[in-house]
């Protein structure tokens, strides 16, 4: 018996019958030989966390546009945190760890610099639209490793899909990482908004503090113990009180931090940016490395010139926009 085999008669053994189990993988698109030692899973997480998107997180927007210090959050932060938190649901359910970690180290590969206000420009630009969710499993189906994709498993692709809104994933531990996200960002945006002066620690609502409690800490342990005691075989769900508690400041924070003018007042420059970057690119597809002129040459240019500026980090945005339309001084020899 190979290690694999012996992990994933483990897994029988040890997780719920509803959880999601390694052998019983609807498979990948291009099928492949099996790895000795990890079941499917695992090998996904593996190859979400060793690829070039994931390392770009961490120099794109989660909430704060290039903020001074390093207590902020960045989109490669929020990740692990969501990935913490779902992981911990996980456990305690005894669904698949594996396949938590990697839709949950995956789901935001495909967002854009400048975090939601560089999604919301490439919106208006994108023929047909822009969607991170939709864009991370493009990042993983296509553009990854060369373009040649990492073939993540079914599960895996659709959990992050579904991570966001609309339709819930099919699996226990998708589930897990759509709850996991939003906790995560509520929390950590508040403490975040807090450090910034946006946001004062006594402005909760005091009915919504009463029921999660007064620090990020005793918020993320409520939410996930009240979501554990409250979920079943077939989906995840908080008690009445907690949901309704869960909603309320879901509404306050988008009521409040994501509409700060002050904390919002750079991204009014965000739309000028990407709009400057995909008309010129447009011009001259020239500019887009030579994997992107193939995506442009078989899908057309618009979605090379979206696939290549989502996929940016924030500082290379910045200095792309700087070599293209900001005059040099000039050297004299």
């Amino acid at each position: 018996m190979d290690v694999r085999t012996r992990t994933e008669e483990i897994e029988r053994l040890t997780l719920a019958p509803w959880a999601t189990f390694s052998d019983e993988s609807r498979g990948r698109q291009r099928p492949e030989e099996q790895d000795p030692i990890r079941p499917v899973f695992q090998r996904d997480r593996d190859r979400v966390l060793h690829c070039k998107a994931f390392r770009r997180l961490k120099q794109k927007t989660q909430v704060f546009l290039s903020p001074e210090g390093d207590l902020y959050r960045t989109r490669l932060t929020h990740t692990l945190e969501v990935n913490q938190i779902a992981r911990t649901i996980a456990r305690a359910l005894r669904l698949n760890e594996d396949l938590t970690e990697a839709i949950a180290l995956g789901h935001d590969l495909g967002h854009t610099p400048f975090g939601h206000a560089g999604e919301r420009a490439l919106n208006k630009l994108c023929p047909g639209g822009f969607k991170h969710y939709q864009q991370s499993v493009r990042v993983v189906d296509k553009l990854e490793k060369n373009f040649q994709g990492l073939n993540l498993t079914w599960e895996v692709r659709n959990g992050i899909i579904c991570h966001t809104k609309g339709k819930w994933a099919a699996t226990l531990e998708g589930q897990a990482v759509r709850y996991a996200d939003r906790i995560a960002y509520m929390n950590h945006d508040i403490e975040d908004a807090i450090t910034a002066g946006v946001l004062s620690p006594q402005a909760l609502p005091t009915e919504i503090v009463q029921v999660l409690g007064d620090t990020k800490s005793r918020r993320i342990s409520t939410l996930i113990q009240d979501l554990v005691a409250n979920s079943g075989a077939k989906n995840l769900s908080f008690s009445p009180l907690v949901g309704e508690a869960y909603e309320a400041l879901h509404d306050f924070m988008y009521s409040t931090v994501y509409v700060d003018k002050d904390a919002k007042r750079e991204e009014q420059k965000v739309e000028k940016v990407i709009a400057e970057l995909y008309e010129r690119m447009l011009e001259d597809p020239g500019l887009l490395p030579d994997g992107f002129l193939q995506i442009a040459y078989q899908e057309g240019a618009d979605r090379a010139v979206t696939d290549y500026i989502s996929g940016m980090s924030d500082e290379f945005a910045i200095h792309m926009f700087e070599d293209l339309f900001v005059p040099k001084k000039w050297h004299v020899l």
